[in-house]
């Protein structure tokens, strides 16, 4: 039986302050990378490309290619079977702030029905961004991560065979036009929240001084920055490596279905609830408790929680597991994990749990 596998992000404390540096949880606001993408043609595959007959419009690319090559061939009665030959699609990334010459990675991946693209060379093909215009140029031999083996009629295949890269295959020819340089220069959050902006802009204004840093909301953040080229460099740099005290994110769950894993937080916490799902009751119960002070210690009676949670499968003898006080979620997981739950149980329940306000996170199923 597939075993839940539960992992809890927890916050040691000690003397040591975890900070976070600026560049780590932030962009610049029109320094992002883009998507390229191109259609080309791979050749010089053993016998393992298209089939001309089924795709058409490899054919008619050949064609138009070589006819730019000057070779001229009969516009109708060509039945010519290109098996060396393979229609691809071809991306990129366009990194933030490239100039002309530098050289990207490309992913290729088969567009027809070629069986494999291993020993193949992408010929020289443009890549192009949203708007249109060519930013880059690929070309080059593939790296197929697999193989394929076939005798008497039966086969075998490692990884994939219909998609590959080119190492540093592509060539920056146009560069994205830079943003003016401006008296501010925003910063964004990676994820919104009003706690850690204000202590980026609390940061930023012991640093640079007050009004420095302007916060426009919970995710962008202004900056005033010198206008002077060299000046500039050396602010960022050093805005970019201040030190910021995280905040305490959302409580949150994430369960993989397929795997069955649990990634929760510390701030996760649970309700007293009941839930059944098939033979399962998980039940979750907090009773009041009086701590009593010493005597002659002017202490004060103090009235607290127990949390208590229990689990059974009615399906089962002696299946009866209670979890201590304190009871918390990854507790709850571990119980079912020993009474043999599997990740449908677990996502039903959890989802229960969270439906009745019992669960009080963010529950994301990937």
């Amino acid at each position: 039986m597939k075993k839940i596998i539960l992992i809890l992000s927890i916050s040691v404390f000690s003397n040591t302050v975890f900070a976070d540096r600026i560049k780590d949880f932030t962009d610049i606001a029109g320094q992002r990378p883009n998507q390229l993408v191109g259609y080309g043609l791979v050749v010089g595959l053993d016998g393992t490309g298209d089939q001309t007959t089924q795709t058409p419009f490899t054919l008619q690319s050949v064609l138009q290619m070589i006819g730019v090559l000057g070779v001229t061939l009969p516009s109708t009665g060509t039945q010519a079977q290109l098996r060396n030959t393979a229609a691809v699609m071809v991306t990129a990334e366009f990194p933030a702030l490239a100039k002309p010459g530098q050289q990207i990675d490309v992913t290729v991946s088969s567009l027809g029905n070629a069986t494999s693209l291993k020993g193949g060379t992408l010929i020289m093909t443009p890549l192009k961004a949203a708007d249109g215009q060519v930013y880059a140029q690929a070309q080059g031999n593939l790296l197929i991560g697999g193989a394929r083996a076939a005798a008497g009629g039966a086969q075998t295949s490692v990884n994939h065979l219909s998609a590959g890269r080119i190492p540093s295959g592509g060539i920056i020819e146009r560069a994205v036009p830079a943003l003016l340089v401006d008296e501010f220069v925003q910063l964004d959050l990676r994820r919104a929240d009003f706690g850690l902006m204000q202590r980026t802009a609390e940061a930023i204004g012991r640093r640079f001084g007050l009004g420095t840093a302007i916060p426009i909301d919970a995710r962008a953040l202004n900056v005033r920055v010198p206008t002077e080229p060299l000046r500039r460099t050396a602010f960022m740099a050093a805005l970019q490596d201040l030190d910021v005290s995280p905040v305490s994110g959302p409580a949150k769950v994430i369960l993989n279905s397929r795997t069955g894993s649990v990634v929760m937080n510390q701030a996760v916490q649970l309700s007293p609830s009941a839930v059944a799902h098939g033979s399962l009751t998980v039940k979750i119960e907090q009773t009041p408790t009086t701590s009593q002070p010493l005597p002659f210690s002017r202490g004060q009676t103090a009235v607290t929680t127990q949390d208590t949670a229990t689990i059974t499968d009615n399906g089962k003898e002696n299946s009866l597991i209670s979890v201590s006080s304190g009871a918390n979620l990854d507790q709850v997981v571990k119980a079912l994990n020993m009474l043999g739950a599997t990740p449908q149980d677990l996502i039903s329940i959890l989802q229960a749990l969270r439906a009745s306000g019992a669960l009080r996170a963010e529950l994301e199923v990937i």
